[in-house]
């Protein structure tokens, strides 16, 4: 007789049973008896990610997942954005809303409309269809069709950036979401039905508008709305670098990468970086009434600082300045000094991990001009130590200090505002794969990392992904708060980036085995990057931020 049952394991319990052949995962949840402090939005199924409509036909492991869950909040987000998109088309058909980035702890959107500039009240009206629809309880339906079908379907109804996306993707079915009389195609699951997104917020925001979302912390209400003035005109001018290169999406930039533009893209938007160094350097340098003695240099990991930072240098020589580096890393206290953490472990990203006292000492004499001895730091062992490396600043040097704390007042109390200049360093992309899929910040943070690691420091992808929610929570603490406090913002992100990091992170990420935790992280990754057409990396200057991940850079790190 054939055995019309498999065994499911819940995770989220500890409980093992068989189950009926093709029960889905809502199936589960109740044969399961699965409670979890907030709504259940999805799973992670042998570790990859899956909609609650899924279907069990073999042996699997689950874990039902909330808003708590990383991969829940873009859940949440990925389903609460396709509900702003219905609700724009039912209000105002034929504007076309495009879904930017993230700010103010909250989503930049804004809505092209052909017949006029949109106001307060339209939002509001936007804002209630939403409700409306999330009220109506609307089931979200995946389906798969062929790609030619599905393609047109997209043209048709004016998604143009789509059409283009899946077209130079290249595949013969492709997976949509079907809400109500709408269909939309995510690099993603989505939540079971509208229901589940009762907590949002539509508000102006600039020239456009700001999707606010649940706080993580407290799922039943939305995040609190921070002021990020200086990170929004930053993505501002990257956007208008975007259109000076005509890549606004991935299709755009796949096109460059097909047709030959791809050497013309890649010099461009070096020169671009290179033209925004060169201005930090001439702002720095126009200071006379008071001029910069110190420049700090802060921004989350991967963000390419160290080359921002020598490349930095060379410009303020070219305008007479020597510039001199000083390490933070050279005055952590002794091991028996270090702070712990929650969980009793060394905390070397808190700010106590530093010898405030002396780091200040030294840059106090080296500002009066008077000679010190550069300490050093022992990792291995632990300690500081002196080997005889004596330097004194005279009226052309600058001191050029980076790290996490760097933009932190508490890190140089005893030195002057007015003679700091403070920059905030972080890769920005404003590539989207198309009109209403973002890609992340942290996504192109991460790839880059993972590359690193993998060639430099002999991490594994497996290895780097499982630090990444450390390295997160570091950034959060010590570094994000304080980037609004910086004189100006430097976006190391590179229009074409991604084309390139493609060719080397997808055989690293597919590494990761399918019975690993991170799985489902380098399949995520995978499942987006598989929209971007490689790009080969011998027109990328030596001086490039990206050889600092690449490697073959002309600088010493």
């Amino acid at each position: 007789m054939k055995n019309n049952t498999v065994q499911v394991k819940c995770l989220n319990n500890d409980i093992t049973r068989d189950v009926s052949k093709g029960t889905t995962l809502f199936g589960i949840i109740d044969n399961f008896n699965v409670k979890l402090r907030n709504p259940i939005l999805g799973a992670l199924v042998n570790n990859t990610f899956k909609d609650l409509s899924f279907e069990v036909f073999h042996p699997k492991s689950i874990l039902f997942i909330d808003i708590t869950h990383p991969e829940g909040m873009r859940l949440y987000i990925r389903s609460l954005s396709f509900v702003l998109y219905k609700a724009v088309d039912d209000i105002f058909p034929g504007a076309q809303l495009r879904i930017c980035h993230s700010i103010s702890r909250g989503i930049y959107c804004e809505i092209k409309n052909p017949d006029r500039s949109l106001c307060v009240s339209d939002i509001k009206r936007i804002r209630e269809r939403m409700r409306e629809i999330i009220d109506a309880d609307l089931p979200f339906i995946h389906h798969e069709g062929e790609a030619e079908e599905v393609i047109h379907d997209f043209e048709a109804h004016g998604l143009i950036d789509k059409k283009k996306l899946l077209e130079s993707w290249g595949r013969n079915y492709i997976s949509y979401y079907q809400l109500d009389n709408h269909r939309n195609s995510f690099y993603g699951c989505l939540v079971p039905s509208t229901r589940y997104l009762k907590v949002f917020d539509l508000v102006n925001y600039y020239d456009g508008l700001l999707l606010r979302v649940p706080c993580r912390k407290n799922p039943e209400e939305v995040e609190e709305i921070i002021v990020q003035n200086n990170l929004f005109e930053i993505f501002f001018e990257n956007s208008q670098w975007s259109k000076i290169l005509e890549v606004p999406g991935v299709s755009d930039l796949n096109d460059s990468c097909s047709n030959g533009k791809s050497a013309r893209l890649i010099k461009v938007a070096e020169a671009l970086h290179e033209k925004k160094i060169a201005q930090i350097a001439d702002n720095i340098t126009s200071r006379k009434e008071k001029p910069v003695k110190i420049i700090l240099i802060s921004g989350p990991s991967s963000s390419g600082k160290t080359t921002f930072s020598k490349r930095l240098a060379i410009q303020l020589m070219v305008n007479g300045i020597k510039p001199v580096n000083i390490s933070i890393d050279n005055y952590f206290v002794n091991r028996e000094k270090t702070p712990l953490d929650e969980n009793g472990e060394y905390d070397f990203e808190a700010l106590e991990a530093i010898d405030l006292d002396q780091f200040n000492k030294d840059l106090v004499d080296l500002l009066n001009y008077r000679r010190i001895e550069l300490p050093k730091f022992s990792f291995e062992k632990g300690a500081r130590y002196y080997d005889g490396e004596f330097i004194q600043c005279t009226p052309d040097n600058l001191l050029i200090i980076e790290g996490i704390h760097a933009l932190n007042p508490e890190l140089t109390p005893l030195i002057p505002g007015d003679v700091k200049y403070k920059i905030y360093v972080s890769a920005l992309t404003s590539l989207n794969l198309d009109n209403h899929n973002r890609i992340s910040t942290t996504d192109n943070r991460l790839i880059r990392r993972i590359v690193r690691d993998y060639q430099y420091r002999h991490y594994s992808a497996r290895e780097t992904i499982a630090r990444w929610p450390s390295v997160g929570k570091g950034e959060e603490l010590h570094i994000f708060p304080y980037q609004e406090e910086s004189d100006i913002m430097f976006n190391s992100a590179l229009i074409y980036e991604l084309a390139v990091l493609k060719t080397y992170v997808e055989p690293m990420l597919q590494e990761i085995n399918p019975n690993e935790v991170e799985y489902g992280e380098a399949t995520r990754l995978l499942q987006f990057l598989s929209y971007i057409k490689p790009l080969r990396t011998n027109e990328i200057p030596p001086t490039s931020i990206l050889r600092e991940f690449l490697g073959g850079s002309s600088f010493n790190y």
